[in-house]
């Protein structure tokens, strides 16, 4: 994630999701309480502007899905986030976080024990499968709430 673009898929609650790219000043160590709108510019190089309490998460991916050999599980999962649950306990440094989503949708990630877990407009995960497309979660500080939280 070395790129001054990063690529990300936006997930919204209402299942809709966009393929863009966010600059590195727009991502998540920039975004204050007062951001109302994620800037993200689309594939075309459009500019969206999504409200924050429409966005379920933020998806810093490797790649994405190409249009030509896109399948129906693309389609539905760009993501690609087979596994969003840890199998066993992880033994990375981090905070293991279980929180469920406004939808109803559990998510489990580590997150770096540090102020931002407090202070932060959210939280920045890693997922349970690091070899997935998914390298790093984003979710806001609105549509969740910590369920609960393993040392």
């Amino acid at each position: 994630m070395a790129s001054i673009r990063k690529p990300v898929i936006v997930r919204k609650f209402s299942r809709d999701w966009s393929r863009a790219t966010l600059a590195p000043a727009s991502g998540p160590n920039s975004l204050g309480e007062t951001a109302a709108e994620l800037e993200i510019l689309d594939q075309s190089g459009k500019v969206l502007r999504i409200p924050w309490d429409q966005v379920k998460w933020v998806c810093y991916v490797r790649d994405f899905p190409t249009s030509a050999a896109t399948s129906f599980s693309d389609q539905a999962n760009p993501e690609r986030l087979l596994h969003k649950r840890f199998s066993i306990r992880p033994r990375t440094a981090g905070l293991w976080l279980r929180m469920t989503l406004t939808d109803g949708e559990e998510l489990e990630g580590l997150a770096a024990n540090d102020r931002s877990l407090v202070e932060g407009a959210g939280l920045l995960l890693t997922p349970p499968d690091t070899r997935s497309n998914t390298q790093r979660i984003y979710i806001p500080a609105r549509p969740s709430r910590p369920s609960k939280s393993s040392a």
